[in-house]
């Protein structure tokens, strides 16, 4: 089998994650890595033992696809050099600092015919893609992102750095165009927001509440979905999702792994309260994601999170951001 041969542009700490991960994945061929930083690049040589590339034009010349895991200021320099190498790209979240940006590569991308996958890494998440053999149709969803104190990241809002994987999520489960966004935040430690709570409101009367915050006492990723006779409730740090369904006591409903948890009687019937836990599997999200992405590549398939995706995502991040400045 003729394996897709990669490269990965950037070597710090999630450089080092897509590294590793190509290393494992059968349809990938990791050919090296290039990094501004000279003692990056030899780092990575001996720690991986791949080469290390002086440029990003050289190592272009060697691969057919590229992770772009730099700074998100310099997203859109690497990913136009590398579209016009005719390399498909996979680029972290958010796809650019700028919407411009994304629509010049997203224009980019189509005009050469070259695949892009947005690093939205929660869409990956075993506990998230459990829900796949379910139908979910959000009436409200609340989303708490919290985390530790970390210099990484500094250099672009919280809403860009942690608030956007839920802006995704959430995104990807309603289709219903955004009608009002409210927004509030705060700057504690950085140059920029690292404290915000957003209320999205759509069209079709959902609504998402989601907070992200980077100067938290403690690790949190937490999702809340409310829907008709349905509550579901997602963990992504600790892989666990529940499903709580309400039925009327006469109605069926029979699957091998639903427990009935509580028996009630509103306005005169009585309702059945069953929990589900779906089977959420070990896998590594970022090895999933990747093998994504090289399979949609060497069998030309549409990526799982494209470039609207990602553009979607940030137009919404941005949207936020300024109403945090009003």
């Amino acid at each position: 089998m003729n394996k897709l041969r990669v490269g990965v542009a950037g070597a710090g700490h999630l450089g080092k994650a897509h590294i590793s991960n190509y290393k494992e994945i059968e349809l990938t061929e990791i050919v090296g890595a290039f990094d501004v930083d000279k003692e990056k690049r030899k780092d990575i040589s001996l720690e991986y033992q791949i080469r290390s590339f002086d440029t990003l034009e050289s190592m272009l010349k060697e691969v057919d696809a590229v992770s772009i895991v730099v700074p998100t200021s310099q997203h859109y320099e690497v990913a136009e050099e590398a579209l016009n190498n005719n390399k498909h790209i996979f680029i972290e979240k958010p796809i650019t600092a700028k919407l411009s940006e994304a629509e010049k590569l997203i224009e980019l991308s189509e005009k050469r015919g070259l695949k892009i996958q947005v690093g939205h890494i929660e869409r990956f998440n075993p506990a998230f893609l459990s829900l796949n053999q379910f139908k979910i149709q959000p009436r409200f969803i609340e989303s708490h992102r919290l985390a530790l104190f970390n210099p990484r990241g500094m250099d672009v809002s919280v809403v860009l750095d942690f608030m956007i994987h839920d802006i995704d999520l959430i995104l990807s489960m309603i289709s219903s165009p955004i009608k009002r966004i409210d927004a509030s935040g705060v700057i504690v430690v950085s140059d920029s927001v690292d404290i915000a709570n957003a209320r999205i409101q759509f069209e079709d009367g959902a609504v998402a509440n989601i907070t992200g915050s980077r100067i938290s006492q403690k690790n949190m990723r937490r999702m809340r979905i409310f829907q008709k006779n349905n509550y579901v409730t997602i963990d992504f740090l600790s892989r666990k999702t529940e499903i709580y369904s309400i039925f009327d006591e006469d109605e069926e409903f029979s699957t091998d792994n639903a427990v009935l948890v509580d028996e009630l009687e509103f306005k005169g019937k009585k309702k059945k309260i069953y929990l589900q836990k779906p089977y959420i599997s070990n896998d590594n999200a970022l090895k999933i994601e990747l093998e994504s992405f090289a399979g949609a590549i060497l069998y030309n398939k549409n990526v799982k999170v494209g470039p609207y995706d990602g553009k979607k995502a940030l137009e919404t991040a941005l949207n936020i951001i300024d109403k945090i400045k009003q």
